[in-house]
């Protein structure tokens, strides 16, 4: 009968802490949901300002590009404007809805809180955001616009587009190389058409027993009669070095930057210099190899 006695007072003490904490769990529940009630009204309210923001970021960006496209600014530059008139709105608006979904969530604790936090994923992100950054700079700088024709780290092609985080080079066969804002931020970058102009050369020889004099003004002319070559810009040919089985010759001329240009011009150059040399009897030599032997090389059908 003790034994009994003993398991019913453990069974009823049991039953009693189960009960409680049935109690204190449901009653915990019940403060949530009086909580989630009672935060509907602040949620409707943070979700208006949220579609006020995006209305007003909208026109505002609108606006930005109407007032920027009057002026000369870049396109990438624009770009960057817009980008900065969205991102500053939305920040606005958030903080707004923020602070109405959490009362006591203060604009200087969430500045703060946001300080500490942009110093945590800024080490987490430290790639992206110095891609961020670099764009920024590219953006704000002079040089390098959409269009442009550069070179940098074994990427060449044109300039199609300047976001953010990246660029979109396209090549001469149309492929399309994006590539990260650091990269061209930190290394030299070629930017091939800068001006309208460029001075393209080529090395032409001629053989030892040329006159050089002679050479030089056949030379000379030819480049100046060639099509694709600018007549105002000076042409230049030096006599540039001894090589292995001719002088040649450093000819230098000016025509347009474009990578079609460059390709048209020298093609009219070479065979403009060519057809001038083969007329004035002048020889543009190729390498002579001569071989010795030192026992006689004996021929059939003939005496050695």
């Amino acid at each position: 009968m003790a034994n009994n006695s003993a398991a019913a007072e453990v069974t009823e003490e049991f039953a009693e802490k189960t009960q409680g904490s049935i109690e204190i769990l449901m009653g915990q529940l019940a403060a949530m949901w009086e909580g989630l009630i009672a935060l509907v009204p602040s949620m409707l309210i943070a979700l208006v300002v949220l579609l006020i923001t995006w209305i007003i970021a909208r026109f505002a960006v609108k606006i930005a590009d109407r007032i920027t496209g009057k002026t000369d600014m870049r396109p990438s530059l624009r770009q960057l404007v817009e980008t900065v008139v969205r991102i500053a709105i939305w920040v606005i608006g958030l903080m707004i809805a923020l602070t109405i979904l959490l009362p006591g969530l203060t604009p200087a604790s969430l500045i703060a809180g946001l300080g500490f936090g942009a110093v945590a994923i800024g080490f987490a992100f430290q790639d992206i955001f110095e891609n961020f950054m670099a764009g920024i700079l590219i953006m704000l700088r002079e040089k390098m616009r959409i269009g442009d024709y550069i070179e940098c780290e074994g990427v060449e092609g044109r300039v199609e587009f300047i976001a953010l985080r990246e660029t979109h080079i396209r090549k001469l066969d149309k492929e399309l190389t994006i590539v990260p804002n650091a990269i061209l931020f930190k290394n030299p970058v070629k930017i091939l058409t800068d001006v309208e102009k460029r001075r393209h050369e080529v090395v032409a020889g001629v053989s030892y027993d040329t006159d050089l004099e002679q050479a030089r003004d056949v030379i000379f002319k030819a480049v100046e009669s060639a099509d694709h070559v600018d007549k105002d810009e000076p042409i230049d040919v030096f006599a540039r070095e001894f090589n292995s089985s001719s002088v040649d010759f450093t000819v230098r001329w000016w025509s347009g930057s474009q990578p079609r240009d460059m390709h048209e011009s020298r093609d009219t150059v070479i065979r403009a210099i060519k057809r001038a040399l083969d007329d004035a009897g002048i020889e543009i030599p190729f390498p002579y190899v001569t071989h010795t032997f030192k026992e006689p090389v004996p021929f059939a059908g003939g005496d050695e």
